[in-house]
């Protein structure tokens, strides 16, 4: 078993894709908040302040692309804690290569923990009971876990499992895409990563189920469905016809360190 994290942190940085930007999930200034933010907050509170936080965070962003674009500016700022959520891109992507997504995310961990930091990294659920096209790829999806779970053994990272609760795949915690998290959902993953890094006042309450509810007609099931064809999943395909990217011309979200 691995020892208890630090009780306090002096630097956060976060790396990752649109999750870790936070989208989603609106702040009060037209941006977004997300669980990255919510975290470094609760630190900086629990720990009585003192906390410097980053992000580096670009939606769009593959586990590769995170790797050469993200990972040298996290090293150079010396983070004591730093978080790493990537793979969703890679999932949906036109190929994948699970051996390769497998390395850079051992990669990542690795240099990360040998620098000095905690570093956390959670799973990603299988998306099915949100997009039933999603069963395609769902053998994607246990690849990338198994790539978390045995480089987070070999690195000492710490894997926060969401694929293991059934709550993961509520989706009253997942926006209208259903690639992303709502506010809700990002507070959940916020909530599991400070129980993980035993923050007082944390508890395994983000694993406990939603309310029970009705369950939606037939006729509100199609016009979701419809709803969702047509103001996502189309967009998307047509964005993949074109070789765009949503990473194309975007900055990191906060590339220096500063109070969170």
């Amino acid at each position: 078993m691995l020892p208890p994290p630090p009780t306090t942190f002096a630097r956060y940085v976060a790396l990752g894709d649109s999750s870790t930007e936070g989208v989603d999930d609106p702040d009060a200034t037209g941006g977004y908040r997300g669980w990255s933010q919510r975290l470094a907050e609760r630190i900086n509170t629990t720990q009585g302040g003192g906390l410097l936080y980053a992000n580096f965070a670009v939606r769009g962003l593959t586990t590769r692309q995170i790797r050469d674009r993200q990972l040298s500016a996290a090293l150079a700022l010396r983070p004591d804690l730093a978080t790493v959520f990537c793979g969703t891109n890679d999932v949906t992507s036109s190929r994948f290569d699970a051996s390769a997504v497998a390395a850079d995310i051992a990669h990542l961990q690795h240099a990360l923990v040998q620098a000095g930091a905690t570093v956390l990294s959670f799973t990603l659920p299988d998306l099915t009971p949100l997009i039933p096209l999603a069963r395609l790829i769902a053998p994607r999806i246990a690849a990338l876990n198994t790539a978390l779970a045995e480089a987070s053994r070999a690195s000492g990272a710490i894997l926060v499992d969401f694929a293991a609760h059934p709550v993961a795949t509520d989706i009253r915690l997942w926006s209208e895409d259903r690639i992303h998290a709502n506010s809700a959902g990002h507070a959940r993953i916020a909530d599991a990563l400070a129980q993980a890094l035993h923050l007082p006042g944390s508890n395994d309450d983000w694993r406990a189920p939603l309310p029970e509810y009705p369950p939606p007609s037939l006729r509100q099931t199609c016009a979701a469905e419809a709803r969702w064809l047509r103001r996502h999943l189309l967009p998307w395909l047509w964005q993949g016809l074109r070789k765009q990217s949503s990473s194309d011309a975007r900055q990191p979200k906060r590339p220096h360190l500063a109070p969170p």
